[in-house]
């Protein structure tokens, strides 16, 4: 089972999905300092002094008005408050797009360049796509005779 286990732990897969896991997190605790320090602060200022952290709806008669969601919590008092969950949907979107942008540009880099030479063409017999130098079809088994298609 050791021996298992180590195969697995140094395979590249499990080593990259670490690695991703790792700077996935980092990543997230910037894109949480960006919105909770760098847009929440101006974006409440904007709107009158207000910080959505601090919305909730009270679900008990003992929550007197104006009373902060942290002082309701530590006198363990039951609330609601949608008002982290906006913050937390904001820091989503953020890291949505920012994911997004990133695929996006790997994904363009990855795209072979118009002019480059083909690496692959297609059998005439089964239609499969094939590797440019092949002269026997790996699929139907075809002897192509150095027809390139």
């Amino acid at each position: 089972m050791w021996k298992e286990f180590k195969e697995f732990a140094v395979k590249g897969n499990a080593i990259d999905l670490a690695v991703g896991v790792i700077i996935g997190a980092a990543f997230g605790k910037i894109v949480t300092s960006i919105v909770e320090d760098l847009l929440m602060p101006p974006l409440g200022r904007v709107l009158g002094n207000l910080n959505f952290a601090d919305y909730y709806i009270p679900l008990s008669d003992k929550i007197a008005p104006g009373m902060s969601l942290d002082a309701a919590k530590k006198a363990g008092l039951p609330v609601f408050a949608y008002g982290n969950f906006i913050t937390v949907m904001i820091n989503f979107l953020i890291v949505a797009l920012c994911i997004f942008l990133v695929v996006k540009a790997i994904n363009k880099l990855k795209r072979p360049s118009p002019t480059a030479e083909p690496v692959a063409k297609n059998c005439p017999a089964c239609t499969m796509s094939i590797p440019i130098k092949a002269t026997r079809c790996p699929h139907c088994t075809s002897d192509l005779g150095g027809v390139r298609a």
